[in-house]
């Protein structure tokens, strides 16, 4: 669930607002109040992952809100739900993810609701690579991050790894996964491992090569042990050749 505060001193909006949000099944509204002051003690105090920010708020303005919140940094997304549109470009320089006008549409809360749910995603998406790209092969363990899960997997198993439809497929003894690493990341993450690079789009474990075949303009593929075959680019054969001595 993502965890809303609502900051708007008009309670018919506030109440409005609640109750569309609510209807999406996504949103857990952990706090509603009308001023600053307040706002800032619950950002405090709670974990919240948005904040409904009304603009006109009596004396107060919610922009002041948006731009200290902004200062602070790693502070939660911010979505203006007013009936000025006067305040858009405002908006926009203290990074809001959206900009609701009174009175509200329950397609377009639904819509908000649908960018907050992949902002989230693409912020725990990076969270886990990071982990995983600061994280040592440890005794010839790889981990990596697939359906959300983080999974150890053994290097020697790896037959090869390519890079398809800007997906990155794995592909082991036992299984095939599509990973959040780029190939270049896990390039990175596997030197001095028997796996290396032989295309643009393929690295290849060298022990799981049991045939090369030439193919055309001086090239080759290589023969995986599961009967697979995998491009070998130019630029590579002088490598393999080496390798196998011939």
């Amino acid at each position: 669930m993502i965890k809303a505060l609502i900051v708007e001193d008009e309670p018919l909006a506030r109440d409005e607002l609640c109750y569309l949000l609510k209807r999406s099944n996504k949103i857990e509204i952990m706090g509603e109040c009308d001023c600053l002051e307040t706002a800032l003690q619950l950002i405090d105090d709670l974990e919240i992952d948005v904040i409904f920010l009304d603009i006109e708020l009596g004396e107060e303005n919610g922009m002041s809100l948006a731009e200290r919140l902004k200062q602070k940094g790693n502070t939660p997304e911010i979505v203006f739900a007013t009936a000025y549109d006067e305040y858009a470009l405002q908006a926009f320089n203290v990074n809001a993810l959206d900009y609701l006008l009174k009175p509200f549409e329950e397609e377009r809360i639904n819509q908000t609701i649908i960018k907050l749910v992949k902002m989230r995603e693409r912020k725990s998406n990076k969270e886990q690579e990071k982990k995983l790209t600061k994280s040592p092969i440890h005794k010839n363990k790889l981990a990596i991050s697939t359906n959300e899960k983080i999974k150890i997997i053994d290097i020697d198993n790896i037959i090869y790894i390519s890079a398809q439809n800007g997906k990155t497929l794995l592909v082991t003894d036992e299984e095939e996964l599509t990973v959040t690493f780029t190939l270049s990341q896990l390039e990175q993450k596997l030197i001095n491992s028997p796996i290396m690079k032989v295309h643009r789009s393929y690295l290849v474990n060298k022990e799981k090569i049991c045939e090369i075949e030439p193919w055309f303009n001086s090239t080759y593929l290589l023969c995986m042990n599961n009967g697979e075959k995998v491009p070998l680019s130019r630029n590579f054969t002088k490598e393999i050749k080496q390798l196998f001595g011939f």
